[in-house]
């Protein structure tokens, strides 16, 4: 088994006054850090069963429902933070149950679509593999009697009830609603805190039934018999009809009973100062001072502080943390969240049971490494639920263990520190760009080979006659005799045709305006398009070699032919203009292929 608490998903209540596109991207690397994080969890444990312990969601509490009312009660008027006061009219305006229904399906994407990733197949000895979700936190429907009834309703018609018993691994598991239990602490005035946690209180009346029927059912699956309720079969007047002993799925206070885990989402209460412990990340054990050998107590550092605020509440009330031990009976361990960190206490005021606080498995919850809790249990029974001998094992987190439970085992495990590989991107990209900067400084100096190509330009001579004075007096070429060359003429109104009758395409009178010499201005073009000659004049350069024919040709036309003459010069640059552009350079050729692996991972996390 694994407890994953506070995944918390971020939404618009999480940084409201962090703008977009840094919004946007907090969402997409917190998503993909616990997709990532889950689908290895799967693949590489394949648990049998999986606890989520609340705050599943960070807003679940603020998006309004489509029926009962989801507005703040008057009494609570002012007690939000001022941030939220200022959001509270456009959160309620913007984001409803549509918003939410989408929030549900992205928590479906990350962790129900992933649930079979390492395969379908249950453990040996259990009946399927189970994800329970159900438990809810304060950031999923409020703390105490802040909690609103159709948004807990919401919760329940799409996670199950929030209140249940659970027998996993001949082990029985109690989920408790603990943030609606917290509404019988205070009684505000103009509300109604039974109608918040009436249901709490039913369910533990009955709990010791639920806990005997749960193990019952569990037996009678182990066993091979029908799980139904079976009814004998005969007929009775009402006057003879024995309605005291009907037959009733629990099998009474005489029969076996499992080991007992409490699940809450808020911890259970503690002396102030009482320590954590070795693992808790944030706050690390206060070291004792010289020569001595036993933890400091108290020690408020490591402990979880005694507080609460508006929508929430560090640890439960005394009254509902001892009633909850007392009620539930034969609880030998719990498990907590909330916290966010890691922390794992013996309460020896409740029957001495060993509370674990789970880390929150999400990198934005304050902890540079999130983690879960792995959860081995063996317990070995007859088929009437007797355990079988002594069965040896330890308890606790990593290498701690304990007297109590020894049925069942911990371990944190601890996920990737998602800021620390951050950090060592944001110092990668600091010194590629230092490398990159370094030798677009150095290429002018040291002679080195540049990325950027050289600045170029071109002048071209004269190909074709530019004026009259250009054609032999003694001799004169007709336009038959040299049809493709065209003259400058501004006197020419007809086309002409050659000899064998063939026609030339007429000529507009502004083609015969303008000069055929790709003199500067090149055939007709301003200077500033000359350079876009080149593939023009390559052309012509290749059909007019300068070779016998083309000597021949001149000599039959008359007409004087120029050299094809290209001389290209490089544009002189500054050696602080030639580092600006090899810098740039070099820069985005870095930059867009890194932009695209960035993408394509970022999008398929």
């Amino acid at each position: 088994m694994i407890f994953l608490a506070d995944p918390q998903l971020i939404d618009p209540h999480t940084y409201p006054d962090r703008p977009w596109p840094l919004s946007t991207l907090t969402i997409l690397h917190t998503d993909n850090y616990l997709k990532r994080s889950y689908i290895l969890l799967q693949k590489s444990l394949h648990p049998d069963t999986i606890f989520f312990l609340g705050d599943l969601f960070d807003g679940g509490r603020e998006w309004k429902t489509f029926h009962g009312n989801s507005e703040d009660p008057e009494w609570a008027a002012g007690q939000r933070p001022k941030k939220e006061q200022a959001l509270v009219k456009t959160w309620r305006k913007k984001y409803g149950e549509d918003f939410w229904l989408k929030e549900y399906s992205r928590f479906g994407k990350i962790f129900f679509k992933h649930w079979n990733d390492g395969g379908a197949d249950p453990g040996i000895g259990q009946r399927g593999r189970k994800i329970i979700a159900s438990l809810p936190g304060n950031h999923d429907l409020g703390f105490g009697a802040n909690v609103k009834i159709a948004v807990r309703n919401r919760f329940q018609a799409y996670f199950g009830d929030t209140n249940r018993v659970d027998v996993i691994g001949n082990h029985t598991f109690v989920s408790v609603d603990s943030v609606s239990l917290s509404a019988s602490d205070v009684v505000q005035p103009g509300g109604n805190p039974q109608e918040i946690y009436g249901p709490v209180e039913e369910f533990l009346k009955n709990i010791q039934s639920l806990k005997r029927k749960a193990v019952a059912r569990e037996l009678r699956f182990q066993r091979g018999d029908v799980l139904e309720l079976q009814q004998e079969h005969k007929v009775s007047g009402l006057e003879t009809a024995d309605f005291e002993h009907l037959p009733s799925l629990d099998p009474g206070e005489a029969s076996h009973s499992f080991p007992t885990i409490l699940l809450t989402h808020v911890p259970l209460y503690r002396d102030s100062g009482t320590p954590c412990g070795e693992f808790r990340e944030r706050w690390p054990p206060t070291p004792p001072p010289p020569g001595q050998t036993q933890p400091v107590i108290p020690d408020e550092r490591n402990a979880i502080s005694l507080s609460r605020g508006y929508q929430y509440q560090n640890v439960l009330s005394y009254d509902n943390s001892f009633r909850l031990i007392s009620t539930i009976e034969d609880v030998v361990h719990a498990f907590s969240g909330d916290d966010h960190d890691y922390c794992e206490i013996v309460h020896k005021d409740k029957e001495n049971v060993r509370e674990i606080t789970v880390k929150s498995m999400s990198w934005a919850m304050g902890v540079r490494k999130p983690g879960f809790v792995m959860l081995s249990m063996w317990n070995p029974v007859d088929a009437n639920g007797a355990p079988l001998g002594t069965h040896g094992g330890g308890h606790g987190a990593a290498t701690s263990s304990g007297p109590t439970a020894a049925s069942l085992e911990s371990h944190l495990c601890l996920l990737p520190d998602q800021i620390g590989i951050l950090i060592r991107y944001g110092v990668l990209v600091a010194v590629t760009l230092l490398v990159l900067l370094t030798r677009a400084v150095l290429t002018p100096f040291l002679g080195l080979t540049p990325f950027a190509l050289p600045l170029n330009y071109s002048s071209y001579t004269s190909l074709l006659p530019t004026s009259s004075k250009d054609l032999p007096h003694h001799r004169s070429r007709s336009s038959e005799e040299a049809p493709h060359l065209s003259r400058s003429s501004n006197s020419s109104t007809s086309s002409t045709s050659s000899n064998n009758g063939t026609n030339l395409a007429p000529r507009n009178t502004s083609s015969r305006t303008r000069s055929v010499s790709p003199a500067p201005g090149g055939y007709g073009l301003p200077p500033s398009q000359a350079r876009y000659l080149p593939p023009l004049i390559d052309n012509v350069k290749n059909a007019w070699k300068e070779d016998d024919e083309l000597e021949n040709f001149g000599s039959r036309g008359g007409i004087k032919v120029e050299r094809y003459k290209v001389e290209t010069k490089t544009l002189p640059l500054t050696k602080a203009q030639t580092a600006i552009r090899e810098a740039w350079t070099s820069i985005w050729r870095v930059a867009w292929v890194v932009g695209w692996c960035y993408l394509y991972l970022a999008r398929y996390g």
